[in-house]
This record gives structure tokens, C-alpha cells and sequence, in this order.
């Protein structure tokens, strides 16, 4: 019993080290040996947790985020007052509370060095777990009749990027400011929601 908990909490660290490495740096960016060295092992240790290496690494961590994602924002949704305003605003607080996905480096980069099966289905996962609850959201706030906008999968893309890409924001730049990333974060949302022209 013992050793299999520690063979669990091993597998675990080799997880979160990956995991924490091919966010920062992505897929191709990242080798076993990063990953082994991150936690103090060696790199052949890590086929011992997974024997399919770098790329199951990969693909199993990435499910694993976008699943966390997915219960983040369908409770944060769940959980805001049921108007736009602050669906959206729960939404922005959990993406902020996260480190980015970097969807699009994902996009152009990881997916095309993975099996292009598994790369397609990352990407179903994806728009499953980031995209489609922001689109719900906003088609439940599309029948209280509190927005028109017909295109509910373009605007859940644009809150999406807009809110990650706060991240490129450098730390030392946000200190200068008189905003967080969260004020940010609302002022882009109600501009998305009020519109840039004059009233």
C-alpha cells in the first residue's frame, strides 16, 4: 500500500513539472530531461511513470488542465449573478487565477509536433473546456434578452483572448500602472459589452 502511494505522489510531481514546463515553454521547447532534472530524477526514471513518453506527458497533462479549466469556469459561471456582466467578470476572475493556456502557441506550435490524431482531439477538448462554457453564458444571457449579438462563438473566442492576453502584460509594467490585470480584465469587458462609440 505504501509504495503504491509513493509511486502516486511520484507520478504526481513528474506531472506537475511538466505540466509547469510546457506551459511556460511549450512542447518542443521541453525534454525529458527538463522535466527529470526539474524534480531531480533521472530522465529514464520518467518512462517508469509514463512509458509512452514526452508525448503522453504531453497529451495527459494538457487533458488534466483543460479539465481543470473546464470545472473553473462552469463554477465560476455557475456561481456569478445570473446576468452578463458578471458571468463574464467570474469568467476573467478564474482565467486570472490560472496560468495562461496559451491557446494559440498551442495552436501553431505544440499541436503540429504531436500525432495529428491526438493533436486533433486535444483541440476538441479545448474549445470544449475554454470556449464552449463562455458561449453558453452568453447564449443564456442572449435569451433574458440582455445582448443581440448572433455570433455567441466569436465573442466567447474575443472575452477569451482578451482576457489571456493580459498575460504578455510584464510584471514591472503592471507595477507602473494604476490597474491590476483584473481591473483590466473589467474595463475590456464592459467596453466588449457597452461598445467603444459615443452614446
Amino acid at each position: 500500500m505504501q509504495h503504491s502511494e509513493e509511486h502516486t505522489a511520484a507520478r504526481q510531481r513528474v506531472l506537475d513539472a511538466a505540466e509547469r514546463l510546457f506551459a511556460k515553454k511549450g512542447y518542443t521547447a521541453v525534454t525529458l530531461r527538463d522535466i527529470a532534472a526539474e524534480i531531480g530524477i533521472r530522465h529514464t526514471s520518467l518512462y517508469h511513470h509514463v512509458p509512452g513518453g514526452k508525448e503522453q506527458l504531453f497529451i495527459e497533462v494538457t487533458e488534466r488542465n483543460l479539465q481543470r479549466h473546464y470545472d473553473g469556469l462552469t463554477q465560476a459561471i455557475t456561481n456569478a449573478e445570473p446576468h452578463v456582466r458578471a458571468q463574464l467578470r467570474a469568467v476573467a476572475d478564474w482565467l486570472l487565477s490560472e496560468p495562461p493556456m496559451d491557446l494559440i502557441r498551442m495552436n501553431y506550435s505544440d499541436m503540429p509536433a504531436i500525432d495529428p490524431s491526438h493533436a486533433d482531439r486535444l483541440s476538441h477538448q479545448a474549445y470544449a473546456a475554454m470556449l464552449a462554457p463562455i458561449e453558453v453564458a452568453l447564449q443564456h444571457a442572449q435569451q433574458r434578452g440582455e445582448i443581440e449579438y448572433h455570433d455567441l462563438g466569436l465573442i466567447a473566442g474575443s472575452v477569451l483572448g482578451l482576457i489571456e492576453s493580459l498575460y504578455a502584460i510584464p510584471q514591472s509594467a503592471l507595477d507602473q500602472h494604476v490597474h491590476s490585470r483584473q481591473e483590466m480584465a473589467y474595463e475590456l469587458i464592459d467596453v466588449l459589452l457597452n461598445g467603444l462609440r459615443k452614446r
